[in-house]
């Protein structure tokens, strides 16, 4: 095996193995086995745009591809992340030209659920409904569901192994691999940038349980280079994020808005994670207590 296949499969094994219960011993002959494969699709898969209406839509020849496979195993709603797909195609899409398909296969237990959580979260790219579990016939996919997504390349073969809306490090190893064909801003240390952030912290004093507050911080990029800010994490699921996609030059701005909605009594201090074309993540802090 050559040695840059052999570092990505330790790497691979490393973030899979993060935070389950499977040892590294366990994961190796399933990460061998499915690194380099060949995936083999139905012949004519039928895709649907919100699982019902019927699109003229056929898997398209491309340098990469995104396929991810949802059983009927566990929390649907968990698993989907929908919001968190939105936003990769959207980013994908901006740095490939939109020339990425990301397919997504569907065995679901409960149609109606996935049905209505396609309808709840606007996700209009077209999906498979594979009833039948056809794609899973085809090719056997391990029961652990870090399997399930995978960057295939020209050939259809496994380039990258794991879920990148679940995993900032598996998301930095699918964009870094799509991005070495594109001449456009990408997680290159070369076409790295440097950015600052204004203010550090902020203070939302006293608010009620259950009530919004808005909290507007300001990223600048003071490199060279364009600043692209690919996802964010925050430590609470009380503070979402919302900002404009789009790359920032060289001394422009941007704003990023931060809701913080607490749910419990208490003080709170939150970090929000900027995940960018930077050395390190930009970080943006804040704090305040609900009563």
């Amino acid at each position: 095996m050559k040695r840059h296949s052999l570092l990505i499969l330790l790497i691979l094994i490393t973030l899979l193995s993060c935070g389950k219960q499977k040892s590294d011993n366990e994961l190796l002959p399933i990460v061998k086995e499915w690194y380099g494969k060949e995936v083999k699709f139905p012949e004519r898969p039928v895709f649907t745009l919100y699982g019902k209406d019927t699109v003229d839509y056929s898997i398209p020849q491309s340098t990469y591809k995104v396929l991810v496979y949802v059983d009927s195993t566990g929390c649907l709603d968990c698993k989907l992340q929908l919001q968190k797909w939105k936003e990769l195609i959207e980013y994908t899409n901006s740095i490939s030209n939109g020339e990425i398909p990301f397919l997504f296969f569907f065995h679901p237990k409960d149609y109606k659920e996935l049905c209505q959580l396609f309808k709840r979260d606007l996700f209009d790219h077209p999906v498979c409904i594979d009833f039948n579990g056809e794609l899973n016939k085809l090719n056997n996919f391990p029961h652990l569901s870090q399997f399930h997504t995978l960057l295939l390349d020209k050939d259809n073969k496994v380039l990258t192994i794991g879920n990148p809306v679940l995993s900032l490090d598996i998301r930095s190893l699918y964009i870094k691999q799509i991005s070495e064909n594109y001449d456009t801003v990408n997680e290159k240390e070369d076409n790295n940038s440097i950015g600052e952030v204004t203010p550090i912290k902020a203070d939302l004093g006293i608010m009620k349980v259950g009530e919004a507050k808005k909290q507007a911080f300001t990223v600048k990029n003071t490199g060279d280079k364009p600043l692209v800010i690919i996802t964010t994490s925050t430590t609470c699921s009380c503070a979402s994020v919302a900002f404009e996609k789009k790359p920032i030059m060289p001394n422009e701005t941007t704003v990023v808005e931060v809701t913080m909605k607490p749910k419990d009594v208490g003080f709170f201090n939150e970090i929000i994670m900027l995940k960018c074309n930077t050395a390190y993540p930009l970080k943006l802090r804040i704090r305040g207590r609900a009563e």
